[in-house]
């Protein structure tokens, strides 16, 4: 009697390690097919260009955040790439670099383009000098009203 007993638990017990030993590819192709997370982010300023020089323009209630940005000698700016957010400038994964067709085609994560699933940029840039909300800055890789999203020191 004790014979059948444990012949099924031994059964359970090898069940169990077997389906413990999952493929990898399996559960992370189940995982990739589940609704995926979304975010939601902000402006905290704008890019500002005038008179040959270029500006972060920060909103009023950032202005604590800037203590000591102006100790920096410089800063990546974090901002969106807003002009080219469509479903299909963000479905795009492979360019020629600098879309130049003589360029290999590369996935879009092996290049600076401005066409990627989220549209992230950064650039490091020289800080001028702070003054209230704005910080001067000597140039960025983005257009003027180009909406900023972070500073990392």
């Amino acid at each position: 009697m004790a014979w059948p007993v444990t012949l099924l638990l031994g059964l359970c017990i090898l069940m169990s390690a077997l389906s413990a030993q999952a493929d990898p590819d399996a559960i992370r192709s189940s995982a990739m097919s589940e609704t995926r997370p979304s975010y939601q982010v902000q402006p905290i300023g704008w890019i500002r260009k005038r008179d040959g020089r270029t500006f972060i323009e920060f909103y009023e209630d950032y202005r604590p955040a800037l203590l000591g940005v102006d100790q920096l000698d410089s800063l990546w700016v974090l901002y969106w790439f807003d002009r080219n957010d469509t479903p299909e400038q963000r479905s795009i994964l492979q360019v020629h670099p600098r879309g130049n067709p003589a360029n290999p085609l590369r996935g879009v994560f092996a290049t600076r383009a401005p066409m990627r699933p989220n549209l992230i940029a950064m650039s490091r840039c020289r800080v001028l000098g702070v003054e209230g909300t704005v910080i001067e800055i000597d140039d960025i890789d983005a257009f003027a009203e180009t909406p900023v999203l972070d500073l990392k020191p």
